[in-house]
């Protein structure tokens, strides 16, 4: 009968062995947990033993995500050969030309898979998706004719570089809405060398295009992708909106001429995000027009958000406003900067004959190491397009905050430039410690006024206003 029962206990909970202590005390320990959920004292609620670490801010949904697309197409459909050889200028414009047809009708995708897909300059279209596989390559041409001249900006007047129009970028959209441009880290190469080369030499005969700009254009997402070694300006978006830029690695030579990372130019709703930057320029730089052709036009850049973003630029700043900033900027964000082995961190340029505004700016959590001038407002560049610029035309600046900034082994303290009868309003600067500066250091700051709170070394008398902001 024992035997009996003991068959029937093993059939029920299998064969009993003696629970070791270890295991005891974790069911002990998941008991007492557990009790302590009845008390209305519980120190430890099981939702917060439980809970997920907290997601990081994000902008990305500027950016209004789109359905999967209704035809999904290979460059090798359309002519395409990966042999880094081959000239597939022509496969990638027939491509486009078949993928206009489904705007409004579902869109399309063109993927690019593995291999390296040497071609010039190709047009996007709208309610489209470029999609590059893990492997791909895009290399631009090195014949400048396959980057056709195009007019120059209206908010610009001119080539940036030269008089006359301007190379087309890379890769091109004007006046598309609803377009991706992602895949599996795949790698864009403008071969720039050709054109910094160019530029060294004085050669050059019009203004160096772009790896890839955006005008005129709505909704538009770029992420998870490598671009490089653009000839100009990397990433250019200008007169846009609801734009996202995230999860990007750009990289240039340190001494490549020009080759800012992202300039958001003219646009509203930017998030530009997560992104690292290594150029020869800045890493990130805000824009807006250029003298009287950006004070004409009028459009300003705004609802920008620039979040963390690393990288090093030895020549430039982490994070630039201008100086091209003639038609305005205002309501910026800036933060969770990392810089390092740079000239500046955080940098506005303006000039007289600018015109325009900077205004609303918050720029903080700001981390930097080597950084040779870690804040920085500067003049004087004389930079203009042509002679009708307006001397009297001066920039104005209103509640622009610089908070939560740590910087070692600097070797400069900032250098606040302003230009000579602009208004300043609201210039803040709180929590701000730079290591490394000499103690002899002192902020060097000309036709500036603002407050000042927490900062280290001891900035310079037009901070230290005994008043009041309500922006501070």
């Amino acid at each position: 009968m024992e035997s009996d029962k003991t068959s029937t206990l093993n059939l029920i909970f299998g064969p009993y062995t003696r629970p070791s202590y270890p295991i005891l005390l974790l069911i002990f320990t998941l008991l007492a947990i557990l009790s302590l959920q009845f008390s209305t004292r519980s120190l430890f609620p099981l939702s917060i033993l439980l809970s997920q670490p907290p997601q990081p801010t994000t902008c990305s949904a500027f950016f209004h995500d789109v359905p999967p697309r209704k035809i999904i197409k290979s460059i090798v459909d359309f002519g395409g050969v990966g042999d880094g050889k081959t000239s597939n200028t022509q496969s990638f414009q027939n491509a486009i030309r078949y993928m206009q047809r489904f705007q409004g009708k579902g869109g399309s995708q063109l993927n690019i898979p593995a291999g390296t897909w040497l071609t010039g300059s190709f047009n996007l279209t709208s309610d489209f998706t470029l999609f590059l596989h893990h492997g791909a390559l895009i290399l631009g041409s090195q014949d400048p004719k396959e980057w056709p001249i195009i007019e120059p900006l209206p908010s610009y007047g001119r080539g940036r570089e030269r008089l006359g129009g301007r190379h087309i970028s890379l890769i091109h959209a004007n006046g598309v809405r609803n377009v991706v441009i992602t895949g599996e880290n795949g790698t864009v190469d403008g071969q720039g060398k050709m054109w910094w080369e160019l530029w060294w030499n004085r050669t050059l005969e019009h203004t160096r295009g772009h790896l890839l700009e955006l005008m005129n254009s709505e909704n538009v997402l770029v992420s998870n992708l490598t671009f490089r070694n653009s000839p100009f300006w990397t990433i250019h978006p200008v007169y846009c909106s609801n734009v996202v830029i995230k999860g990007m690695t750009i990289l240039a030579p340190l001494n490549a001429p020009n080759t800012d990372g992202i300039d958001p130019d003219s646009s509203t709703k930017v998030c530009i995000e997560d992104n690292y930057i290594e150029s020869g320029d800045d890493l990130v730089a805000i824009k807006s027009g250029w003298d009287q052709y950006g004070i004409t036009m009028a459009k300003p850049s705004t609802n920008i958000i620039v979040r963390r973003v690393s990288g090093t630029t030895p020549t430039c700043s982490g994070v630039g406003i201008g100086s091209e900033m003639s038609g305005g900027v205002s309501n910026i964000i800036i933060e969770d900067l990392h810089v390092w082995n740079s000239a500046a961190g955080v940098r506005l340029k303006s000039d007289n004959g600018r015109g325009g505004y900077v205004t609303n700016v918050s720029i903080s959590n700001i981390r930097m190491e080597r950084v040779k001038i870690p804040i920085r407002f500067s003049r004087g560049s004389n930079d203009h397009p042509d002679d009708g610029w307006d001397s009297k035309a001066v920039p104005r600046f209103k509640n622009i905050l610089i908070s939560n900034v740590v910087s070692v082994n600097s070797t400069k303290a900032p250098v606040l430039e302003g230009v000579e009868g602009s208004s300043f309003e609201g210039l803040c600067f709180k929590n701000i410690t730079l290591l490394g500066v000499a103690l002899s250091a002192t902020w060097r700051c000309e036709y500036v006024a603002g407050f000042a709170n927490g900062v280290f070394p001891v900035p310079c008398p037009e901070l230290q206003n005994n008043g009041t902001s309500s922006w501070c």
